[in-house]
């Protein structure tokens, strides 16, 4: 940042801009985990198999993969508050678009609407980390940005207890009960199952449609509104950096295994209400119980494991959280039943540092391709939709806990990243997958 961006960030930023951009955390971390909750729901809704459920997360993280580097060319343009504003009305708009999808009870719109919103949460993601670097001074930097993170966490607890107590209605039928049903009661069940979906979206569509406006009318600091490239002062252009990176062997490691990180973790999520239907015969909103578990022993995880950086090296402890996870996942494939849920949630403790250490080890050293080297990490979360739908298909073709020997496979490809890394150095700030 440029000493006098430095004078404009401490004289002019106050607590309103912060409050705003702070807020963005919480609002992906609702429509990240609200997707574990469409799941379930809209299986039940429009009979599907766990291959096409699998759709949910191929189309929301494919909105990720293909609006990536345009946010990132935007930003360059345009700035952080340019970017924030189109990622804020982007999310709103998908989620507007659930309206129209349950009228007309069309899952293609579902997907659509999800696309939708994934495409404006890589404009947020893209932008609001480094945003939150420049709104004050730069010796606290890191706390702002460590605090905002906090938020995120608070934001997929919500989108799970949106889900559960708005979305999901509890009543389940099985095959016989619907084939008794007259026709008109059946079609009228699905009708109101797609239809829970409408007002819960279109409460967070107006919020965020709110704060888009707030942002745009807000005033900030001039560093978030002048063209990053020029404060940054890169002279690599765009489409050089990437050819470069293509170079660089231990990037595109990273790259794979932050594929295979996201991947695993939309994986398990995703499926953790399904297998305890199908293990222990528990019910949609008390099997949603063990997503909240999931989600707390991922918070506990990443206080633990960054507290761990400050003595040991973050590739060492990477490489063994994904070998207790290989043992975890495989131990819910052999075991099955409570044990077998158990052991799913214990793998989010163990989780919970590995998309943030992937993050930093793989850009470690890239100068000024950071940014677009970050960029193409952003990219590869279309794991979370690629490996999730093999997830369905190893599923339907065999049973859910086959499933989960996928996410066994990625964490093997995770440890043998974090093994062949050197040299690592903690993240200094934790991400929101």
């Amino acid at each position: 940042m440029s000493e006098a961006a430095k004078t404009d960030a401490k004289a002019s930023t106050g607590l309103w801009p912060i409050i705003l951009i702070t807020s963005l955390f919480f609002f992906w971390g609702i429509a990240n985990n609200l997707n574990d909750i469409l799941i379930p729901q809209f299986k039940k809704a429009f009979i599907l198999t766990d291959l096409q459920t699998g759709l949910v997360q191929w189309a929301f993280y494919l909105g990720y993969f293909l609006l990536a580097l345009p946010a990132a060319f935007v930003m360059r343009q345009f700035g952080y508050k340019f970017s924030v504003v189109i990622g804020l009305l982007l999310y709103a708009a998908g989620a507007f678009l659930f309206y129209p999808a349950a009228d007309n009870h069309q899952y293609s719109w579902f997907l659509g609407g999800l696309f939708v919103i994934a495409s404006g949460l890589a404009f947020l993601e893209t932008s609001a980390n480094p945003l939150i670097t420049v709104l004050g001074s730069p010796e606290k930097a890191a706390f702002r940005l460590n605090l905002a993170q906090s938020f995120n966490p608070l934001g997929a607890l919500s989108g799970i207890f949106i889900g559960q107590h708005f979305i999901l209605s509890g009543i389940e039928h099985d095959e016989q009960a619907l084939a008794a049903m007259s026709e008109t009661a059946r079609q009228a069940f699905y009708i109101s199952e797609v239809k829970a979906v409408q007002g819960p979206y279109l409460v967070i569509g107006c919020v965020v449609l709110l704060w888009a406006a707030l942002v745009l009318l807000s005033k900030f600091p001039s560093a978030a509104t002048q063209n990053t490239h020029e404060d940054t002062g890169e002279d690599v252009g765009f489409f050089t950096s990437i050819a470069r990176l293509f170079g660089k062997p231990h990037f595109l490691f990273g790259v794979v295994a932050q594929f295979f990180y996201v991947g695993a973790q939309v994986g398990i999520w995703s499926f953790t209400i399904r297998y305890a239907q199908a293990e222990i015969g528990l019910g949609e909103k008390e099997a949603a119980n063990y997503l909240y578990y999931a989600l707390i022993a991922f918070a506990v995880g990443r206080f633990f494991g960054t507290a761990l950086m400050s003595r040991v090296s973050a590739s060492l402890i990477l490489g063994i959280f994904a070998v207790i996870n290989i043992g975890l996942t495989l131990y819910a494939v052999v075991a099955g039943g409570q044990n077998g849920l158990y052991a799913l949630v214990a793998s989010s403790f163990f989780m919970s540092i590995m998309f943030p250490t992937i993050f930093a080890t793989s850009v470690q050293g890239l100068g000024n391709l950071t940014k677009t080297g970050s960029s193409l990490l952003v990219m590869s979360i279309i794991g979370g939709g690629a490996l999730t739908m093999l997830m369905g298909l190893v599923s339907d073709a065999s049973h859910i806990r086959t499933a989960f020997i996928v996410t066994a496979v990625c964490f093997a490809v995770i440890a043998l990243y974090a093994f062949r890394t050197k040299n690592a150095a903690a993240p200094v700030a934790m991400t929101g997958h």
